[in-house]
């Protein structure tokens, strides 16, 4: 018995006032209660265990807000990776929902566990004393207590932080008076607005009361035996229950009714920690002789019922959970002295300070139990789900990590491919410039050679392309100039149209192998974006020659006047050519002549072949001028001797010879200034065309020829140009693709590191986590 185990261990003395120390055992606590000189109990100086439970929530609470801060930063990191397109599958749209779904279960068991507090639930006979037991643990008259069925429905009392107390509905938050409660609480004046089912929240400030400042409700509730709707109290009132109080009634015995209530809590909580209330042991005074029988009666029965019908607990185990008391003697003791009188005064029985001791022991006792439960069945579970979630967390960056490490190796074997084709690029396209520079000068050197030959050829057949023009001649000079701009037309379509037909056909098949060969060599060099750009040469291209035959014969004048072709100046010009014979016939040449001088050394002496051969010429010419000059000269010493030689052969062969052959002469001049026509005039002008325009014309094939090995050279430089762009477009791609391969080598760096971040800290959560387990949950 538990007054039994009561052990006197000493006194002291405080000032002018002696004190003793009791101690009694609690299970494996020991309590030491202050006792005046007077017997009367204090309140216990150690700290209330209690405090476990609200040093536990607070511990919890601490490490779910970090765990919170914690998951929310994971989230936002998982998100970025996941909608990080360009690092390829990193993170996956499962493990960013995973973080979303952690965060919000941490946020709704945070939100529990600061709810969360130690609730006591007190059942029991009307009558039996529970409000009188709930205003003995609060040292006041806080609920409605007395004779007859006073509580009327469930009464939750809790601490609030304020200096006033009140008091809700369910069906209104408006703060009452306290003193309200025996309005709607008490049976006797039943509020029609509350039943037995109805729940009153009393609010009661911490500051006076050291029980509730520990997070500890209180809940009162009617008569076990008021009512037959226990199944919806146990659901609405006991599942969240900590610690059960039977309240009985000592002078008599557990009743069914009671019996039958923890019996339904029993199917619906594992084990629940119930604990037994004989109240009104002061009745036992006035039976002194029995008080030891009808004890070790009512604990038998109450250990039989604790230990063998519900099996909450062993039979060794069952008599610490019962205890005798006598609430009223202690609320009275308790309120007499919270207003400065002596605790016996009053009609208190014999016997009071050991009740008063077990009553004590009995709050002892049961906040080592609740604080010891509470922890245990408010705070487990959600350490493990918060154990669970870290896990998660660790999967999910491992996960990540060595996701960020596949991609990274990948990134950095393609970048060593860019690199390595961007080398390749710049080495090949300069070797194959240096080959495709020389193929252009080899091919505009044969395109030169073409146009050339093929100009010299149609020079040659320059007479025939004359003489097929046909066109109206007169020679008039206005339609003089006409013919000759149509014959110089004429003949420069046909020139045009004949080198086009000759050169134009090989050298554009020529130009489109070497920009198809140029085309092929560079688009191996290509990425294949460029290459889809990349398009093929235009065939607009054509070879022009650019004869200008108008500003190339500009200078020609023709000579179309009648020349009788046995005439002095003809013979003179048909001998002597007709530039000597134009200095010799008209005295002076207009264009300045070079005045070769002629060596005065014998021709046999001039040893080089060259020299002596241009000195045999200049001789004869020179001569054969100064005699027609000499002839032409009336007056000359030639003229008379011709003259007198002329007399001589007249006088031999007669008039009759002379005068025949002057009339054949006449005659042949005759014929010939009467078949000077039109066309002979045409043919004339034509002839001497021809001479010119070949003269010309030769003179101007270098130039053609060099024009169109320049086009040639300009459209396959062009077109080179054009692809060593594309080249320059696909080294820029490469060297972009190489920069943007090393900023992503960067970011999945720092997701590996991120990652490793994350997960060291899980694990650090994780020592919290199991460090609470073990100082608050794996003790119990």
């Amino acid at each position: 018995m538990w007054g039994g185990l009561s052990q006197v261990i000493g006194s002291v003395c405080t000032g002018s006032v002696e004190a003793q120390l009791f101690c009694f055992c609690s299970g494996q606590s020991v309590v030491v209660v202050k006792q005046r000189h007077d017997g009367s109990a204090m309140d216990a100086v150690d700290p209330s265990p209690l405090r476990r439970f609200v040093v536990a929530k607070r511990s919890i609470t601490s490490i779910f807000d970090l765990l919170l801060d914690f998951v929310k930063d994971g989230s936002a990191f998982v998100d970025a990776a996941w909608r990080s397109d360009d690092l390829g599958p990193v993170a996956m749209e499962e493990q960013s929902l995973e973080m979303v779904s952690c965060a919000t279960k941490l946020t709704a068991i945070r939100e529990v566990v600061v709810r969360r507090h130690m609730k006591v639930a007190f059942f029991g006979r009307t009558s039996n004393g529970k409000s009188t037991v709930i205003n003995a643990m609060l040292r006041d008259r806080v609920l409605p207590s007395g004779i007859g069925h006073t509580t009327n429905c469930f009464l939750r009392v809790e601490g609030t932080d304020g200096e006033d107390a009140y008091l809700t509905t369910e069906a209104s938050n408006e703060r009452m008076n306290v003193s309200t409660v025996n309005q709607l609480a008490h049976a006797l004046h039943m509020d029609p607005t509350l039943d037995s089912g109805s729940l009153v929240r009393v609010f009661w400030p911490k500051s006076r009361c050291a029980l509730l400042r520990d997070d500890l409700v209180l809940m009162d509730s009617p008569g076990t035996d008021v009512t037959l709707e226990l199944d919806s109290w146990i659901d609405r009132f006991c599942l969240d229950a900590d610690v059960f109080v039977l309240v009985g009634n000592a002078e008599s015995t557990l009743m069914n009714t009671e019996k039958l209530f923890f019996h339904k809590v029993s199917e619906r909580i594992s084990k629940p920690n119930i604990f037994i209330l004989h109240n009104r042991w002061d009745a036992s005074v006035t039976e002194p002789e029995f008080i030891d029988e009808v004890r070790k009666q009512h604990l038998d029965r109450c250990v039989s019922f604790l230990a063998e019908e519900l099996k909450v607990v062993s039979v060794d185990e069952a008599p610490q959970r019962i205890f005798f008391v006598s609430a009223k003697e202690v609320l009275s003791s308790r309120m007499q002295r919270a207003q400065g009188m002596p605790e016996t005064g009053g009609a208190l029985a014999e016997g009071f300070h050991e009740r008063l001791r077990e009553f004590q022991m009995f709050e002892r006792t049961f906040e080592e139990f609740i604080s010891q439960s509470a922890v245990k069945t408010k705070f487990e579970q959600h350490t493990m789900r918060a154990w669970q979630i870290t896990e998660a967390i660790k999967a999910v960056m491992d996960a990540i990590n060595i996701a960020s490490a596949d991609r990274k190796i990948c990134c950095l074997e393609e970048r060593e491919e860019q690199r390595d084709r961007l080398d390749f690029v710049r080495g090949q396209i300069n070797r194959l410039s240096d080959s495709i520079k020389d193929r252009i000068r080899t091919l505009t050197a044969d395109v030169s050679a073409k146009v050339s030959k093929s100009s010299t050829a149609h020079i040659r057949s320059l007479p025939v392309l004359v003489d097929e023009f046909r066109a109206d001649f007169n020679p008039s000079p206005e339609t003089l100039e006409l013919y000759k701009s149509k014959l110089l037309r004429h003949v420069e379509e046909r020139l045009v149209d004949g080198l086009d037909a000759r050169c134009s056909v090989s050298v554009l098949h020529d130009l489109r192998d070497a920009q198809s060969h140029m085309t092929d060599s560079v688009r191996p060099l290509l990425s294949s974006s460029v290459q889809e750009q990349l398009s093929t040469p235009p065939s607009s291209f054509q070879l022009t020659y650019d004869l200008n035959l108008s500003a190339v014969c500009a200078d020609f004048i023709e000579n179309i006047d009648f020349q009788f072709s046995l005439g002095w100046t003809a013979l003179v010009a048909r001998f002597i050519g007709a530039t000597n014979a134009k200095r010799a016939l008209g005295g002076a040449d207009p264009q300045p002549q070079v005045r070769v001088e002629t060596p005065s050394v014998p021709l046999q002496f001039c040893s080089n072949p060259i020299n002596r051969l241009f000195t045999i010429s200049t001789f004869k010419d020179e001569l054969v001028v100064s005699i027609a000059t000499g002839l032409v000269s009336v007056t000359s010493r030639a003229s008379m001797t011709v003259l007198v030689i002329g007399g001589v052969v007249w006088r031999s062969v007669g008039w009759r010879l002379i005068a025949l052959s002057v009339s054949v002469y006449g005659v042949l001049y005759l014929y010939e200034r009467l078949t000077w026509t039109n066309a002979s005039q045409e043919r004339a002008l034509k002839q001497q065309f021809v001479e010119h325009a070949t003269r010309c014309l030769r003179a101007v094939v270098p130039v053609t020829s060099s024009a169109c090995s320049q086009q040639v050279y300009k459209e396959l430089w062009s077109t080179f140009s054009r692809l060593t762009q594309r080249v320059d477009l696909s080294e820029a791609e490469l060297e972009g693709n190489v920069r943007q391969l090393s900023f992503r080598i960067q970011r999945l760096e720092n997701i590996q590191r991120r990652s490793k971040a994350f997960r060291n800290r899980a694990t650090e959560l994780e020592t919290q986590l199991e460090a609470f387990s073990i100082q608050y949950l794996q003790g119990n």
